[in-house]
C-alpha cells in the first residue's frame, strides 16, 4: 500500500528526533526545543542529559506523581487539553464543537455491532496533548485489558486549526484502541490517536504493535488475563497527539472536567 505523505513525513522527522548527535550539538538541539516549546521541566531532569530530541520527548517522571487511591475516582490519563467532551448521541460524539465524528467508526472493524453498541449514549473524553506536554500515558483506573487494534492510517495534525476543518481527522488517523473492562464489568475504549511527526506510539505490554510501520490492515490483539493498577505507564507518544475515552452510559456518575479545561496525569477528572 503507497504511503501517504503524513506517514513519510513522520517517519524522516522520526529519524531526526532518534538521532544521537555529539553531546555539544543535542545540548543546543534540546536546550533549543525547551525554549521553543516552552517546556517545564521542573519533574524532570536537565534538558542535556537526554540522548537524542526523542529522548526528551518521551521523558519520564522523576518521581510519580501523587493521586487518589479511591477506587471511585478515575484519574487523567496524561497532560493535556480537553478538546471536547460530553455524552454520546447514540454512537455521535464530538471532534470539537460544532463537527461530530462516530464512534463506531473510530473503533474500526475489529470489535462487533455489540461491543460498539455498548458504549452509545455513553460518555466521551478527548485529550489533547501539545508538543511541550508530558508524553508518558498512564492508567486511569483499576483495569482488565480485553483486546488491542492498530488501525493503520494517516498522521494529519490534530492541532486546533485542524480539528476545525478536516471532519473524521480522528477516523483518518492512524490508531491504537483499547477494549478494557472495570472490576464492576462496564466497558470503556482508549483510542490512542497519531498524529503528523508521531512516528510512534508505544504500548508497552504489547510491543508487537509497531506503529508507523509496513502494516496491512487492522492488526488485533486479544489479552485473557491482562490486569493494570491505577497510574501504570504504559508507554508514549513521540510528539504531542491524542487520547480519547468512550465509556459506557453509567460508568461515570459525574465528570469533573469541561472542553477548554487543562488536566494533569493524576488528576481525579471522573466520579464512577
Amino acid at each position: 500500500m503507497k504511503k501517504h505523505i503524513t506517514s513519510i513525513i513522520s517517519q524522516n522527522f522520526g529519524k531526526f528526533a532518534n538521532k544521537e548527535f555529539p553531546k555539544w550539538f543535542q545540548k543546543i538541539v534540546n536546550n533549543s526545543y525547551v525554549r521553543l516549546m516552552g517546556l517545564d521541566m521542573s519533574e524532570f531532569h536537565s534538558p542535556q542529559t537526554y540522548r537524542s530530541l526523542n529522548a526528551l520527548f518521551t521523558r519520564k517522571l522523576k518521581e510519580d506523581r501523587k493521586y487518589s487511591l479511591d477506587a471511585d475516582d478515575f484519574i487523567s490519563p496524561c497532560d493535556s487539553l480537553v478538546s471536547e467532551c460530553g455524552k454520546l448521541v447514540q454512537d455521535y460524539a464530538l471532534q470539537i464543537k460544532g463537527m461530530r465524528y462516530k464512534t463506531d467508526e473510530l473503533l474500526g472493524e475489529n470489535f462487533t455491532e455489540d461491543e460498539k453498541t455498548k458504549v452509545h449514549d455513553g460518555t466521551f473524553i478527548n485529550f489533547y496533548l501539545s508538543p511541550k506536554d508530558y508524553h508518558r500515558y498512564h492508567i486511569p483506573m483499576n483495569l482488565k485489558v480485553l483486546k488491542a487494534v492498530h488501525i493503520p492510517g494517516k498522521f494529519y495534525p490534530v492541532n486546533f486549526p485542524s480539528l476545525k476543518k478536516r471532519l473524521n481527522l480522528f477516523i483518518e488517523n492512524e490508531r491504537v484502541v483499547l477494549q478494557c473492562e472495570t472490576l464492576d464489568k462496564k466497558i470503556f475504549y482508549m483510542v490512542l490517536v497519531s498524529a503528523l511527526n508521531v512516528g510512534v506510539m508505544q504500548v508497552s505490554f504489547e510491543p508487537r504493535i509497531q506503529t508507523n510501520a509496513n502494516v496491512e490492515g487492522e492488526q488485533v490483539y486479544t489479552f485473557e488475563d491482562l490486569y493494570l493498577n491505577k497510574g501504570d505507564d504504559f508507554g508514549c507518544f513521540e510528539m504531542g497527539s491524542t487520547i480519547v475515552i468512550v465509556a459506557q452510559e453509567g460508568m461515570f456518575e459525574e465528570l469533573l472536567v469541561k472542553a477548554g479545561d487543562k488536566v494533569q496525569y493524576g488528576e481525579t477528572i471522573a466520579k464512577l
